[in-house]
C-alpha cells in the first residue's frame, strides 16, 4: 500500500435545504509533507466536532483503487483524492483486509484502526448527489478511521505498512456489514467479538452493546 494523496479543508459554508451549514468534507489534495498530530492533520479541521474528529477519528483513510467504481457509479469523471472526504487516500485498501486495533506505519507517524466510517448527509453535498450516502453505505467498503499512535510526518508517496495485526481479527468490513446488511447471518457472533476489542472506539463500542442488550 501507498499514500496516493493527503487531502485537507477547513470547514466551509455550504448551502443545504436553503441554509447554510459548515462542513469539512471538501478536502482536496495538498503537496508536501505534513504533521499527523493527535487529533487531525496539520491543515485540516472539523465543523462537527460531535460527529467528526477528536482521537478516535483524527485520521480517515479511503481506497484510491475505489475511484474508477464510483466514477462509473455517479457518471462523474471528475471524481479525484479527497472526494469522499477522505484524509488520505491509499492504494491497495482493502477493508476486509484490515481489523479494528490493527497498527500501520507511513512516514515517521504509527497509526491504529479505530472504527468504520459511517457516512452522513455530507457526504451527498461534496458529491452533490444526495442518494450517494446510502449506496455508499450499501458498498460495506466505506474507509478506515485512525487514531494517531505516534505524531509524525508524512508525504504522498510513503509506504503504508501493516505493523502489527490484532489477534481477535474483526475486519472493518465485516463490522460494517454486520451493523448495516440486515441479511448478513453473524451478526451477533461478530458484535460480541468485536466488544472484546479494547481498540474499539467507544461510539461503536456504545452502539454495538445497546443492539446486544435489545437482541437479548
Amino acid at each position: 500500500m501507498h499514500l496516493v494523496s493527503i487531502n485537507v479543508s477547513k470547514p466551509k459554508d455550504v448551502e443545504y435545504n436553503g441554509e447554510v451549514i459548515q462542513t469539512g468534507i471538501l478536502k482536496k489534495p495538498i503537496q508536501g509533507k505534513l504533521v499527523v498530530k493527535k487529533e487531525n492533520i496539520e491543515g485540516d479541521e472539523q465543523a462537527d466536532l460531535v460527529n467528526h474528529g477528536g482521537i478516535h477519528k483524527a485520521v480517515y483513510a479511503f481506497a484510491h483503487d475505489r475511484y474508477d467504481y464510483w466514477r462509473g457509479a455517479f457518471n462523474d469523471n471528475s471524481l479525484t483524492s479527497g472526494a469522499f472526504g477522505e484524509n488520505l487516500t491509499i492504494s491497495s485498501l482493502d477493508e476486509s483486509d484490515i481489523n479494528i486495533g490493527d497498527r500501520f506505519s507511513i512516514g515517521e507517524c504509527i497509526l491504529e484502526v479505530s472504527q468504520p466510517r459511517v457516512p452522513c448527509y455530507k457526504l451527498g453535498i461534496a458529491l452533490n448527489n444526495s442518494k450517494a450516502p446510502k449506496l455508499f453505505t450499501k458498498s460495506y467498503c466505506t474507509g478506515v478511521y485512525f487514531r494517531v499512535i505516534k505524531e509524525g510526518v508524512i508525504q504522498t508517496g510513503d509506504e503504508v505498512k501493516k505493523i502489527s495485526k490484532h489477534p481477535n481479527s474483526v475486519s472493518v468490513k465485516t463490522l460494517f456489514r454486520a451493523l448495516f446488511d440486515k441479511d448478513y447471518h453473524d451478526t451477533y457472533a461478530i458484535f460480541s467479538k468485536a466488544l472484546m476489542i479494547d481498540e474499539l472506539a467507544p461510539e461503536w463500542r456504545n452502539i454495538l452493546s445497546e443492539r446486544m442488550q435489545k437482541h437479548r
